[in-house]
């Protein structure tokens, strides 16, 4: 069955390019793949970037790239989205060249997010080398990380339909927790290679399109002296220390530029069987720790007044 394989990479539209940098070159040392005055590139591996941004109003995010093993695969999915009503669109080369792709098609998820399938992300000229991570980031078969989408009152069957059913995504597993009184999160999370989930999806009463990106390292004393950084440079949190009882993912999560939460962290789960592999329903998002600091305590608070 031809499936999307990995999150090959994500593209934002952000006001501040320069405070992007001082967050993920700065603080959380990822490597620049390119850089203009309208737009940067950051790597976290051996691939010529992970991250892509460009210079906007939007401080959103504008597309994800989703990796097909070939050509054929790409073709099968193409012709599935078609079937199911959804447009996908041949990209020209200028913009396979600007994504570094041997191949790019632009279609769009229910939510009404951009999505680009691709093929052939190419590889940096020069290795990955971070002072900062020695120990690197987990991505090769598991991806650039994982990102939690909101589903925008869109109904359950019809996403997911799209991601499980067209993009061939697995199911791993589900969370129904009461976050604020009236307010409840229920998220799927889905998986495409061994990282535990490469995409969550839920409705949050969030203006972004997505809560949160995620980036995973190696390491336990790199994903430390993040924590250390962020916190000597009084870099604002949203989410403490803590970990989740589904991907077992020790993390925190840092305010971005842009207004979405960059989740960092070190020891997630992986599913390495997909025959054995056991659907659950938990009902917290939270195992311990990840208490919310004071834009995240304000959001709640927004919210419960909005319920009431």
């Amino acid at each position: 069955m031809a499936r999307v394989k990995e999150l090959a990479y994500v593209v934002y539209e952000t006001r501040d390019l320069a405070a992007w940098e001082g967050l993920a070159v700065g603080l959380l040392g990822m490597q620049i793949g390119s850089k203009t005055a309208d737009g940067l590139s950051l790597r976290t591996d051996e691939k010529a970037h992970r991250w892509l941004f460009e210079r906007g109003s939007g401080d959103d995010q504008v597309a994800s790239g989703y990796a097909v093993d070939d050509d054929q695969d790409l073709d099968a999915i193409v012709a599935k989205l078609k079937a199911s009503g959804f447009e996908a669109t041949e990209g020209d080369s200028a913009l396979a060249a600007s994504r570094k792709v041997d191949r790019i098609v632009v279609t769009s998820d229910p939510m009404g997010n951009r999505v680009e399938l691709v093929t052939g992300l190419a590889d940096a000229a020069t290795p990955f080398r971070s002072e900062l991570v020695p120990g690197g980031y987990l991505t090769g078969a598991c991806g650039a990380g994982h990102q939690f989408v909101l589903t925008k009152k869109i109904e359950r069957e019809d996403y997911m339909n799209y991601y499980h059913g067209i993009l061939g995504f697995r199911i791993s597993d589900r969370i129904v927790q009461e976050i604020a009184p009236g307010l409840v999160a229920d998220a799927m999370f889905l998986h495409c290679n061994p990282r535990h989930h490469t995409i969550a999806l839920g409705e949050l009463p969030h203006d972004k399109k997505i809560h949160h990106f995620m980036v995973q390292v190696n390491d336990r004393t790199d994903f430390g002296t993040a924590w250390d950084r962020c916190l000597s440079n009084g870099h604002p949190f949203l989410m403490t220390l803590g970990g989740h009882p589904n991907d077992q993912m020790f993390s925190f999560y840092l305010e971005t530029p842009s207004g979405f939460a960059l989740e960092v962290g070190w020891g997630g789960l992986t599913i390495d069987d997909e025959a054995t592999w056991q659907f659950q329903t938990y009902d917290r998002l939270e195992s311990w720790g990840h208490h919310p600091q004071d834009r995240e305590l304000a959001w709640l608070q927004e919210c419960t007044r909005v319920q009431a």
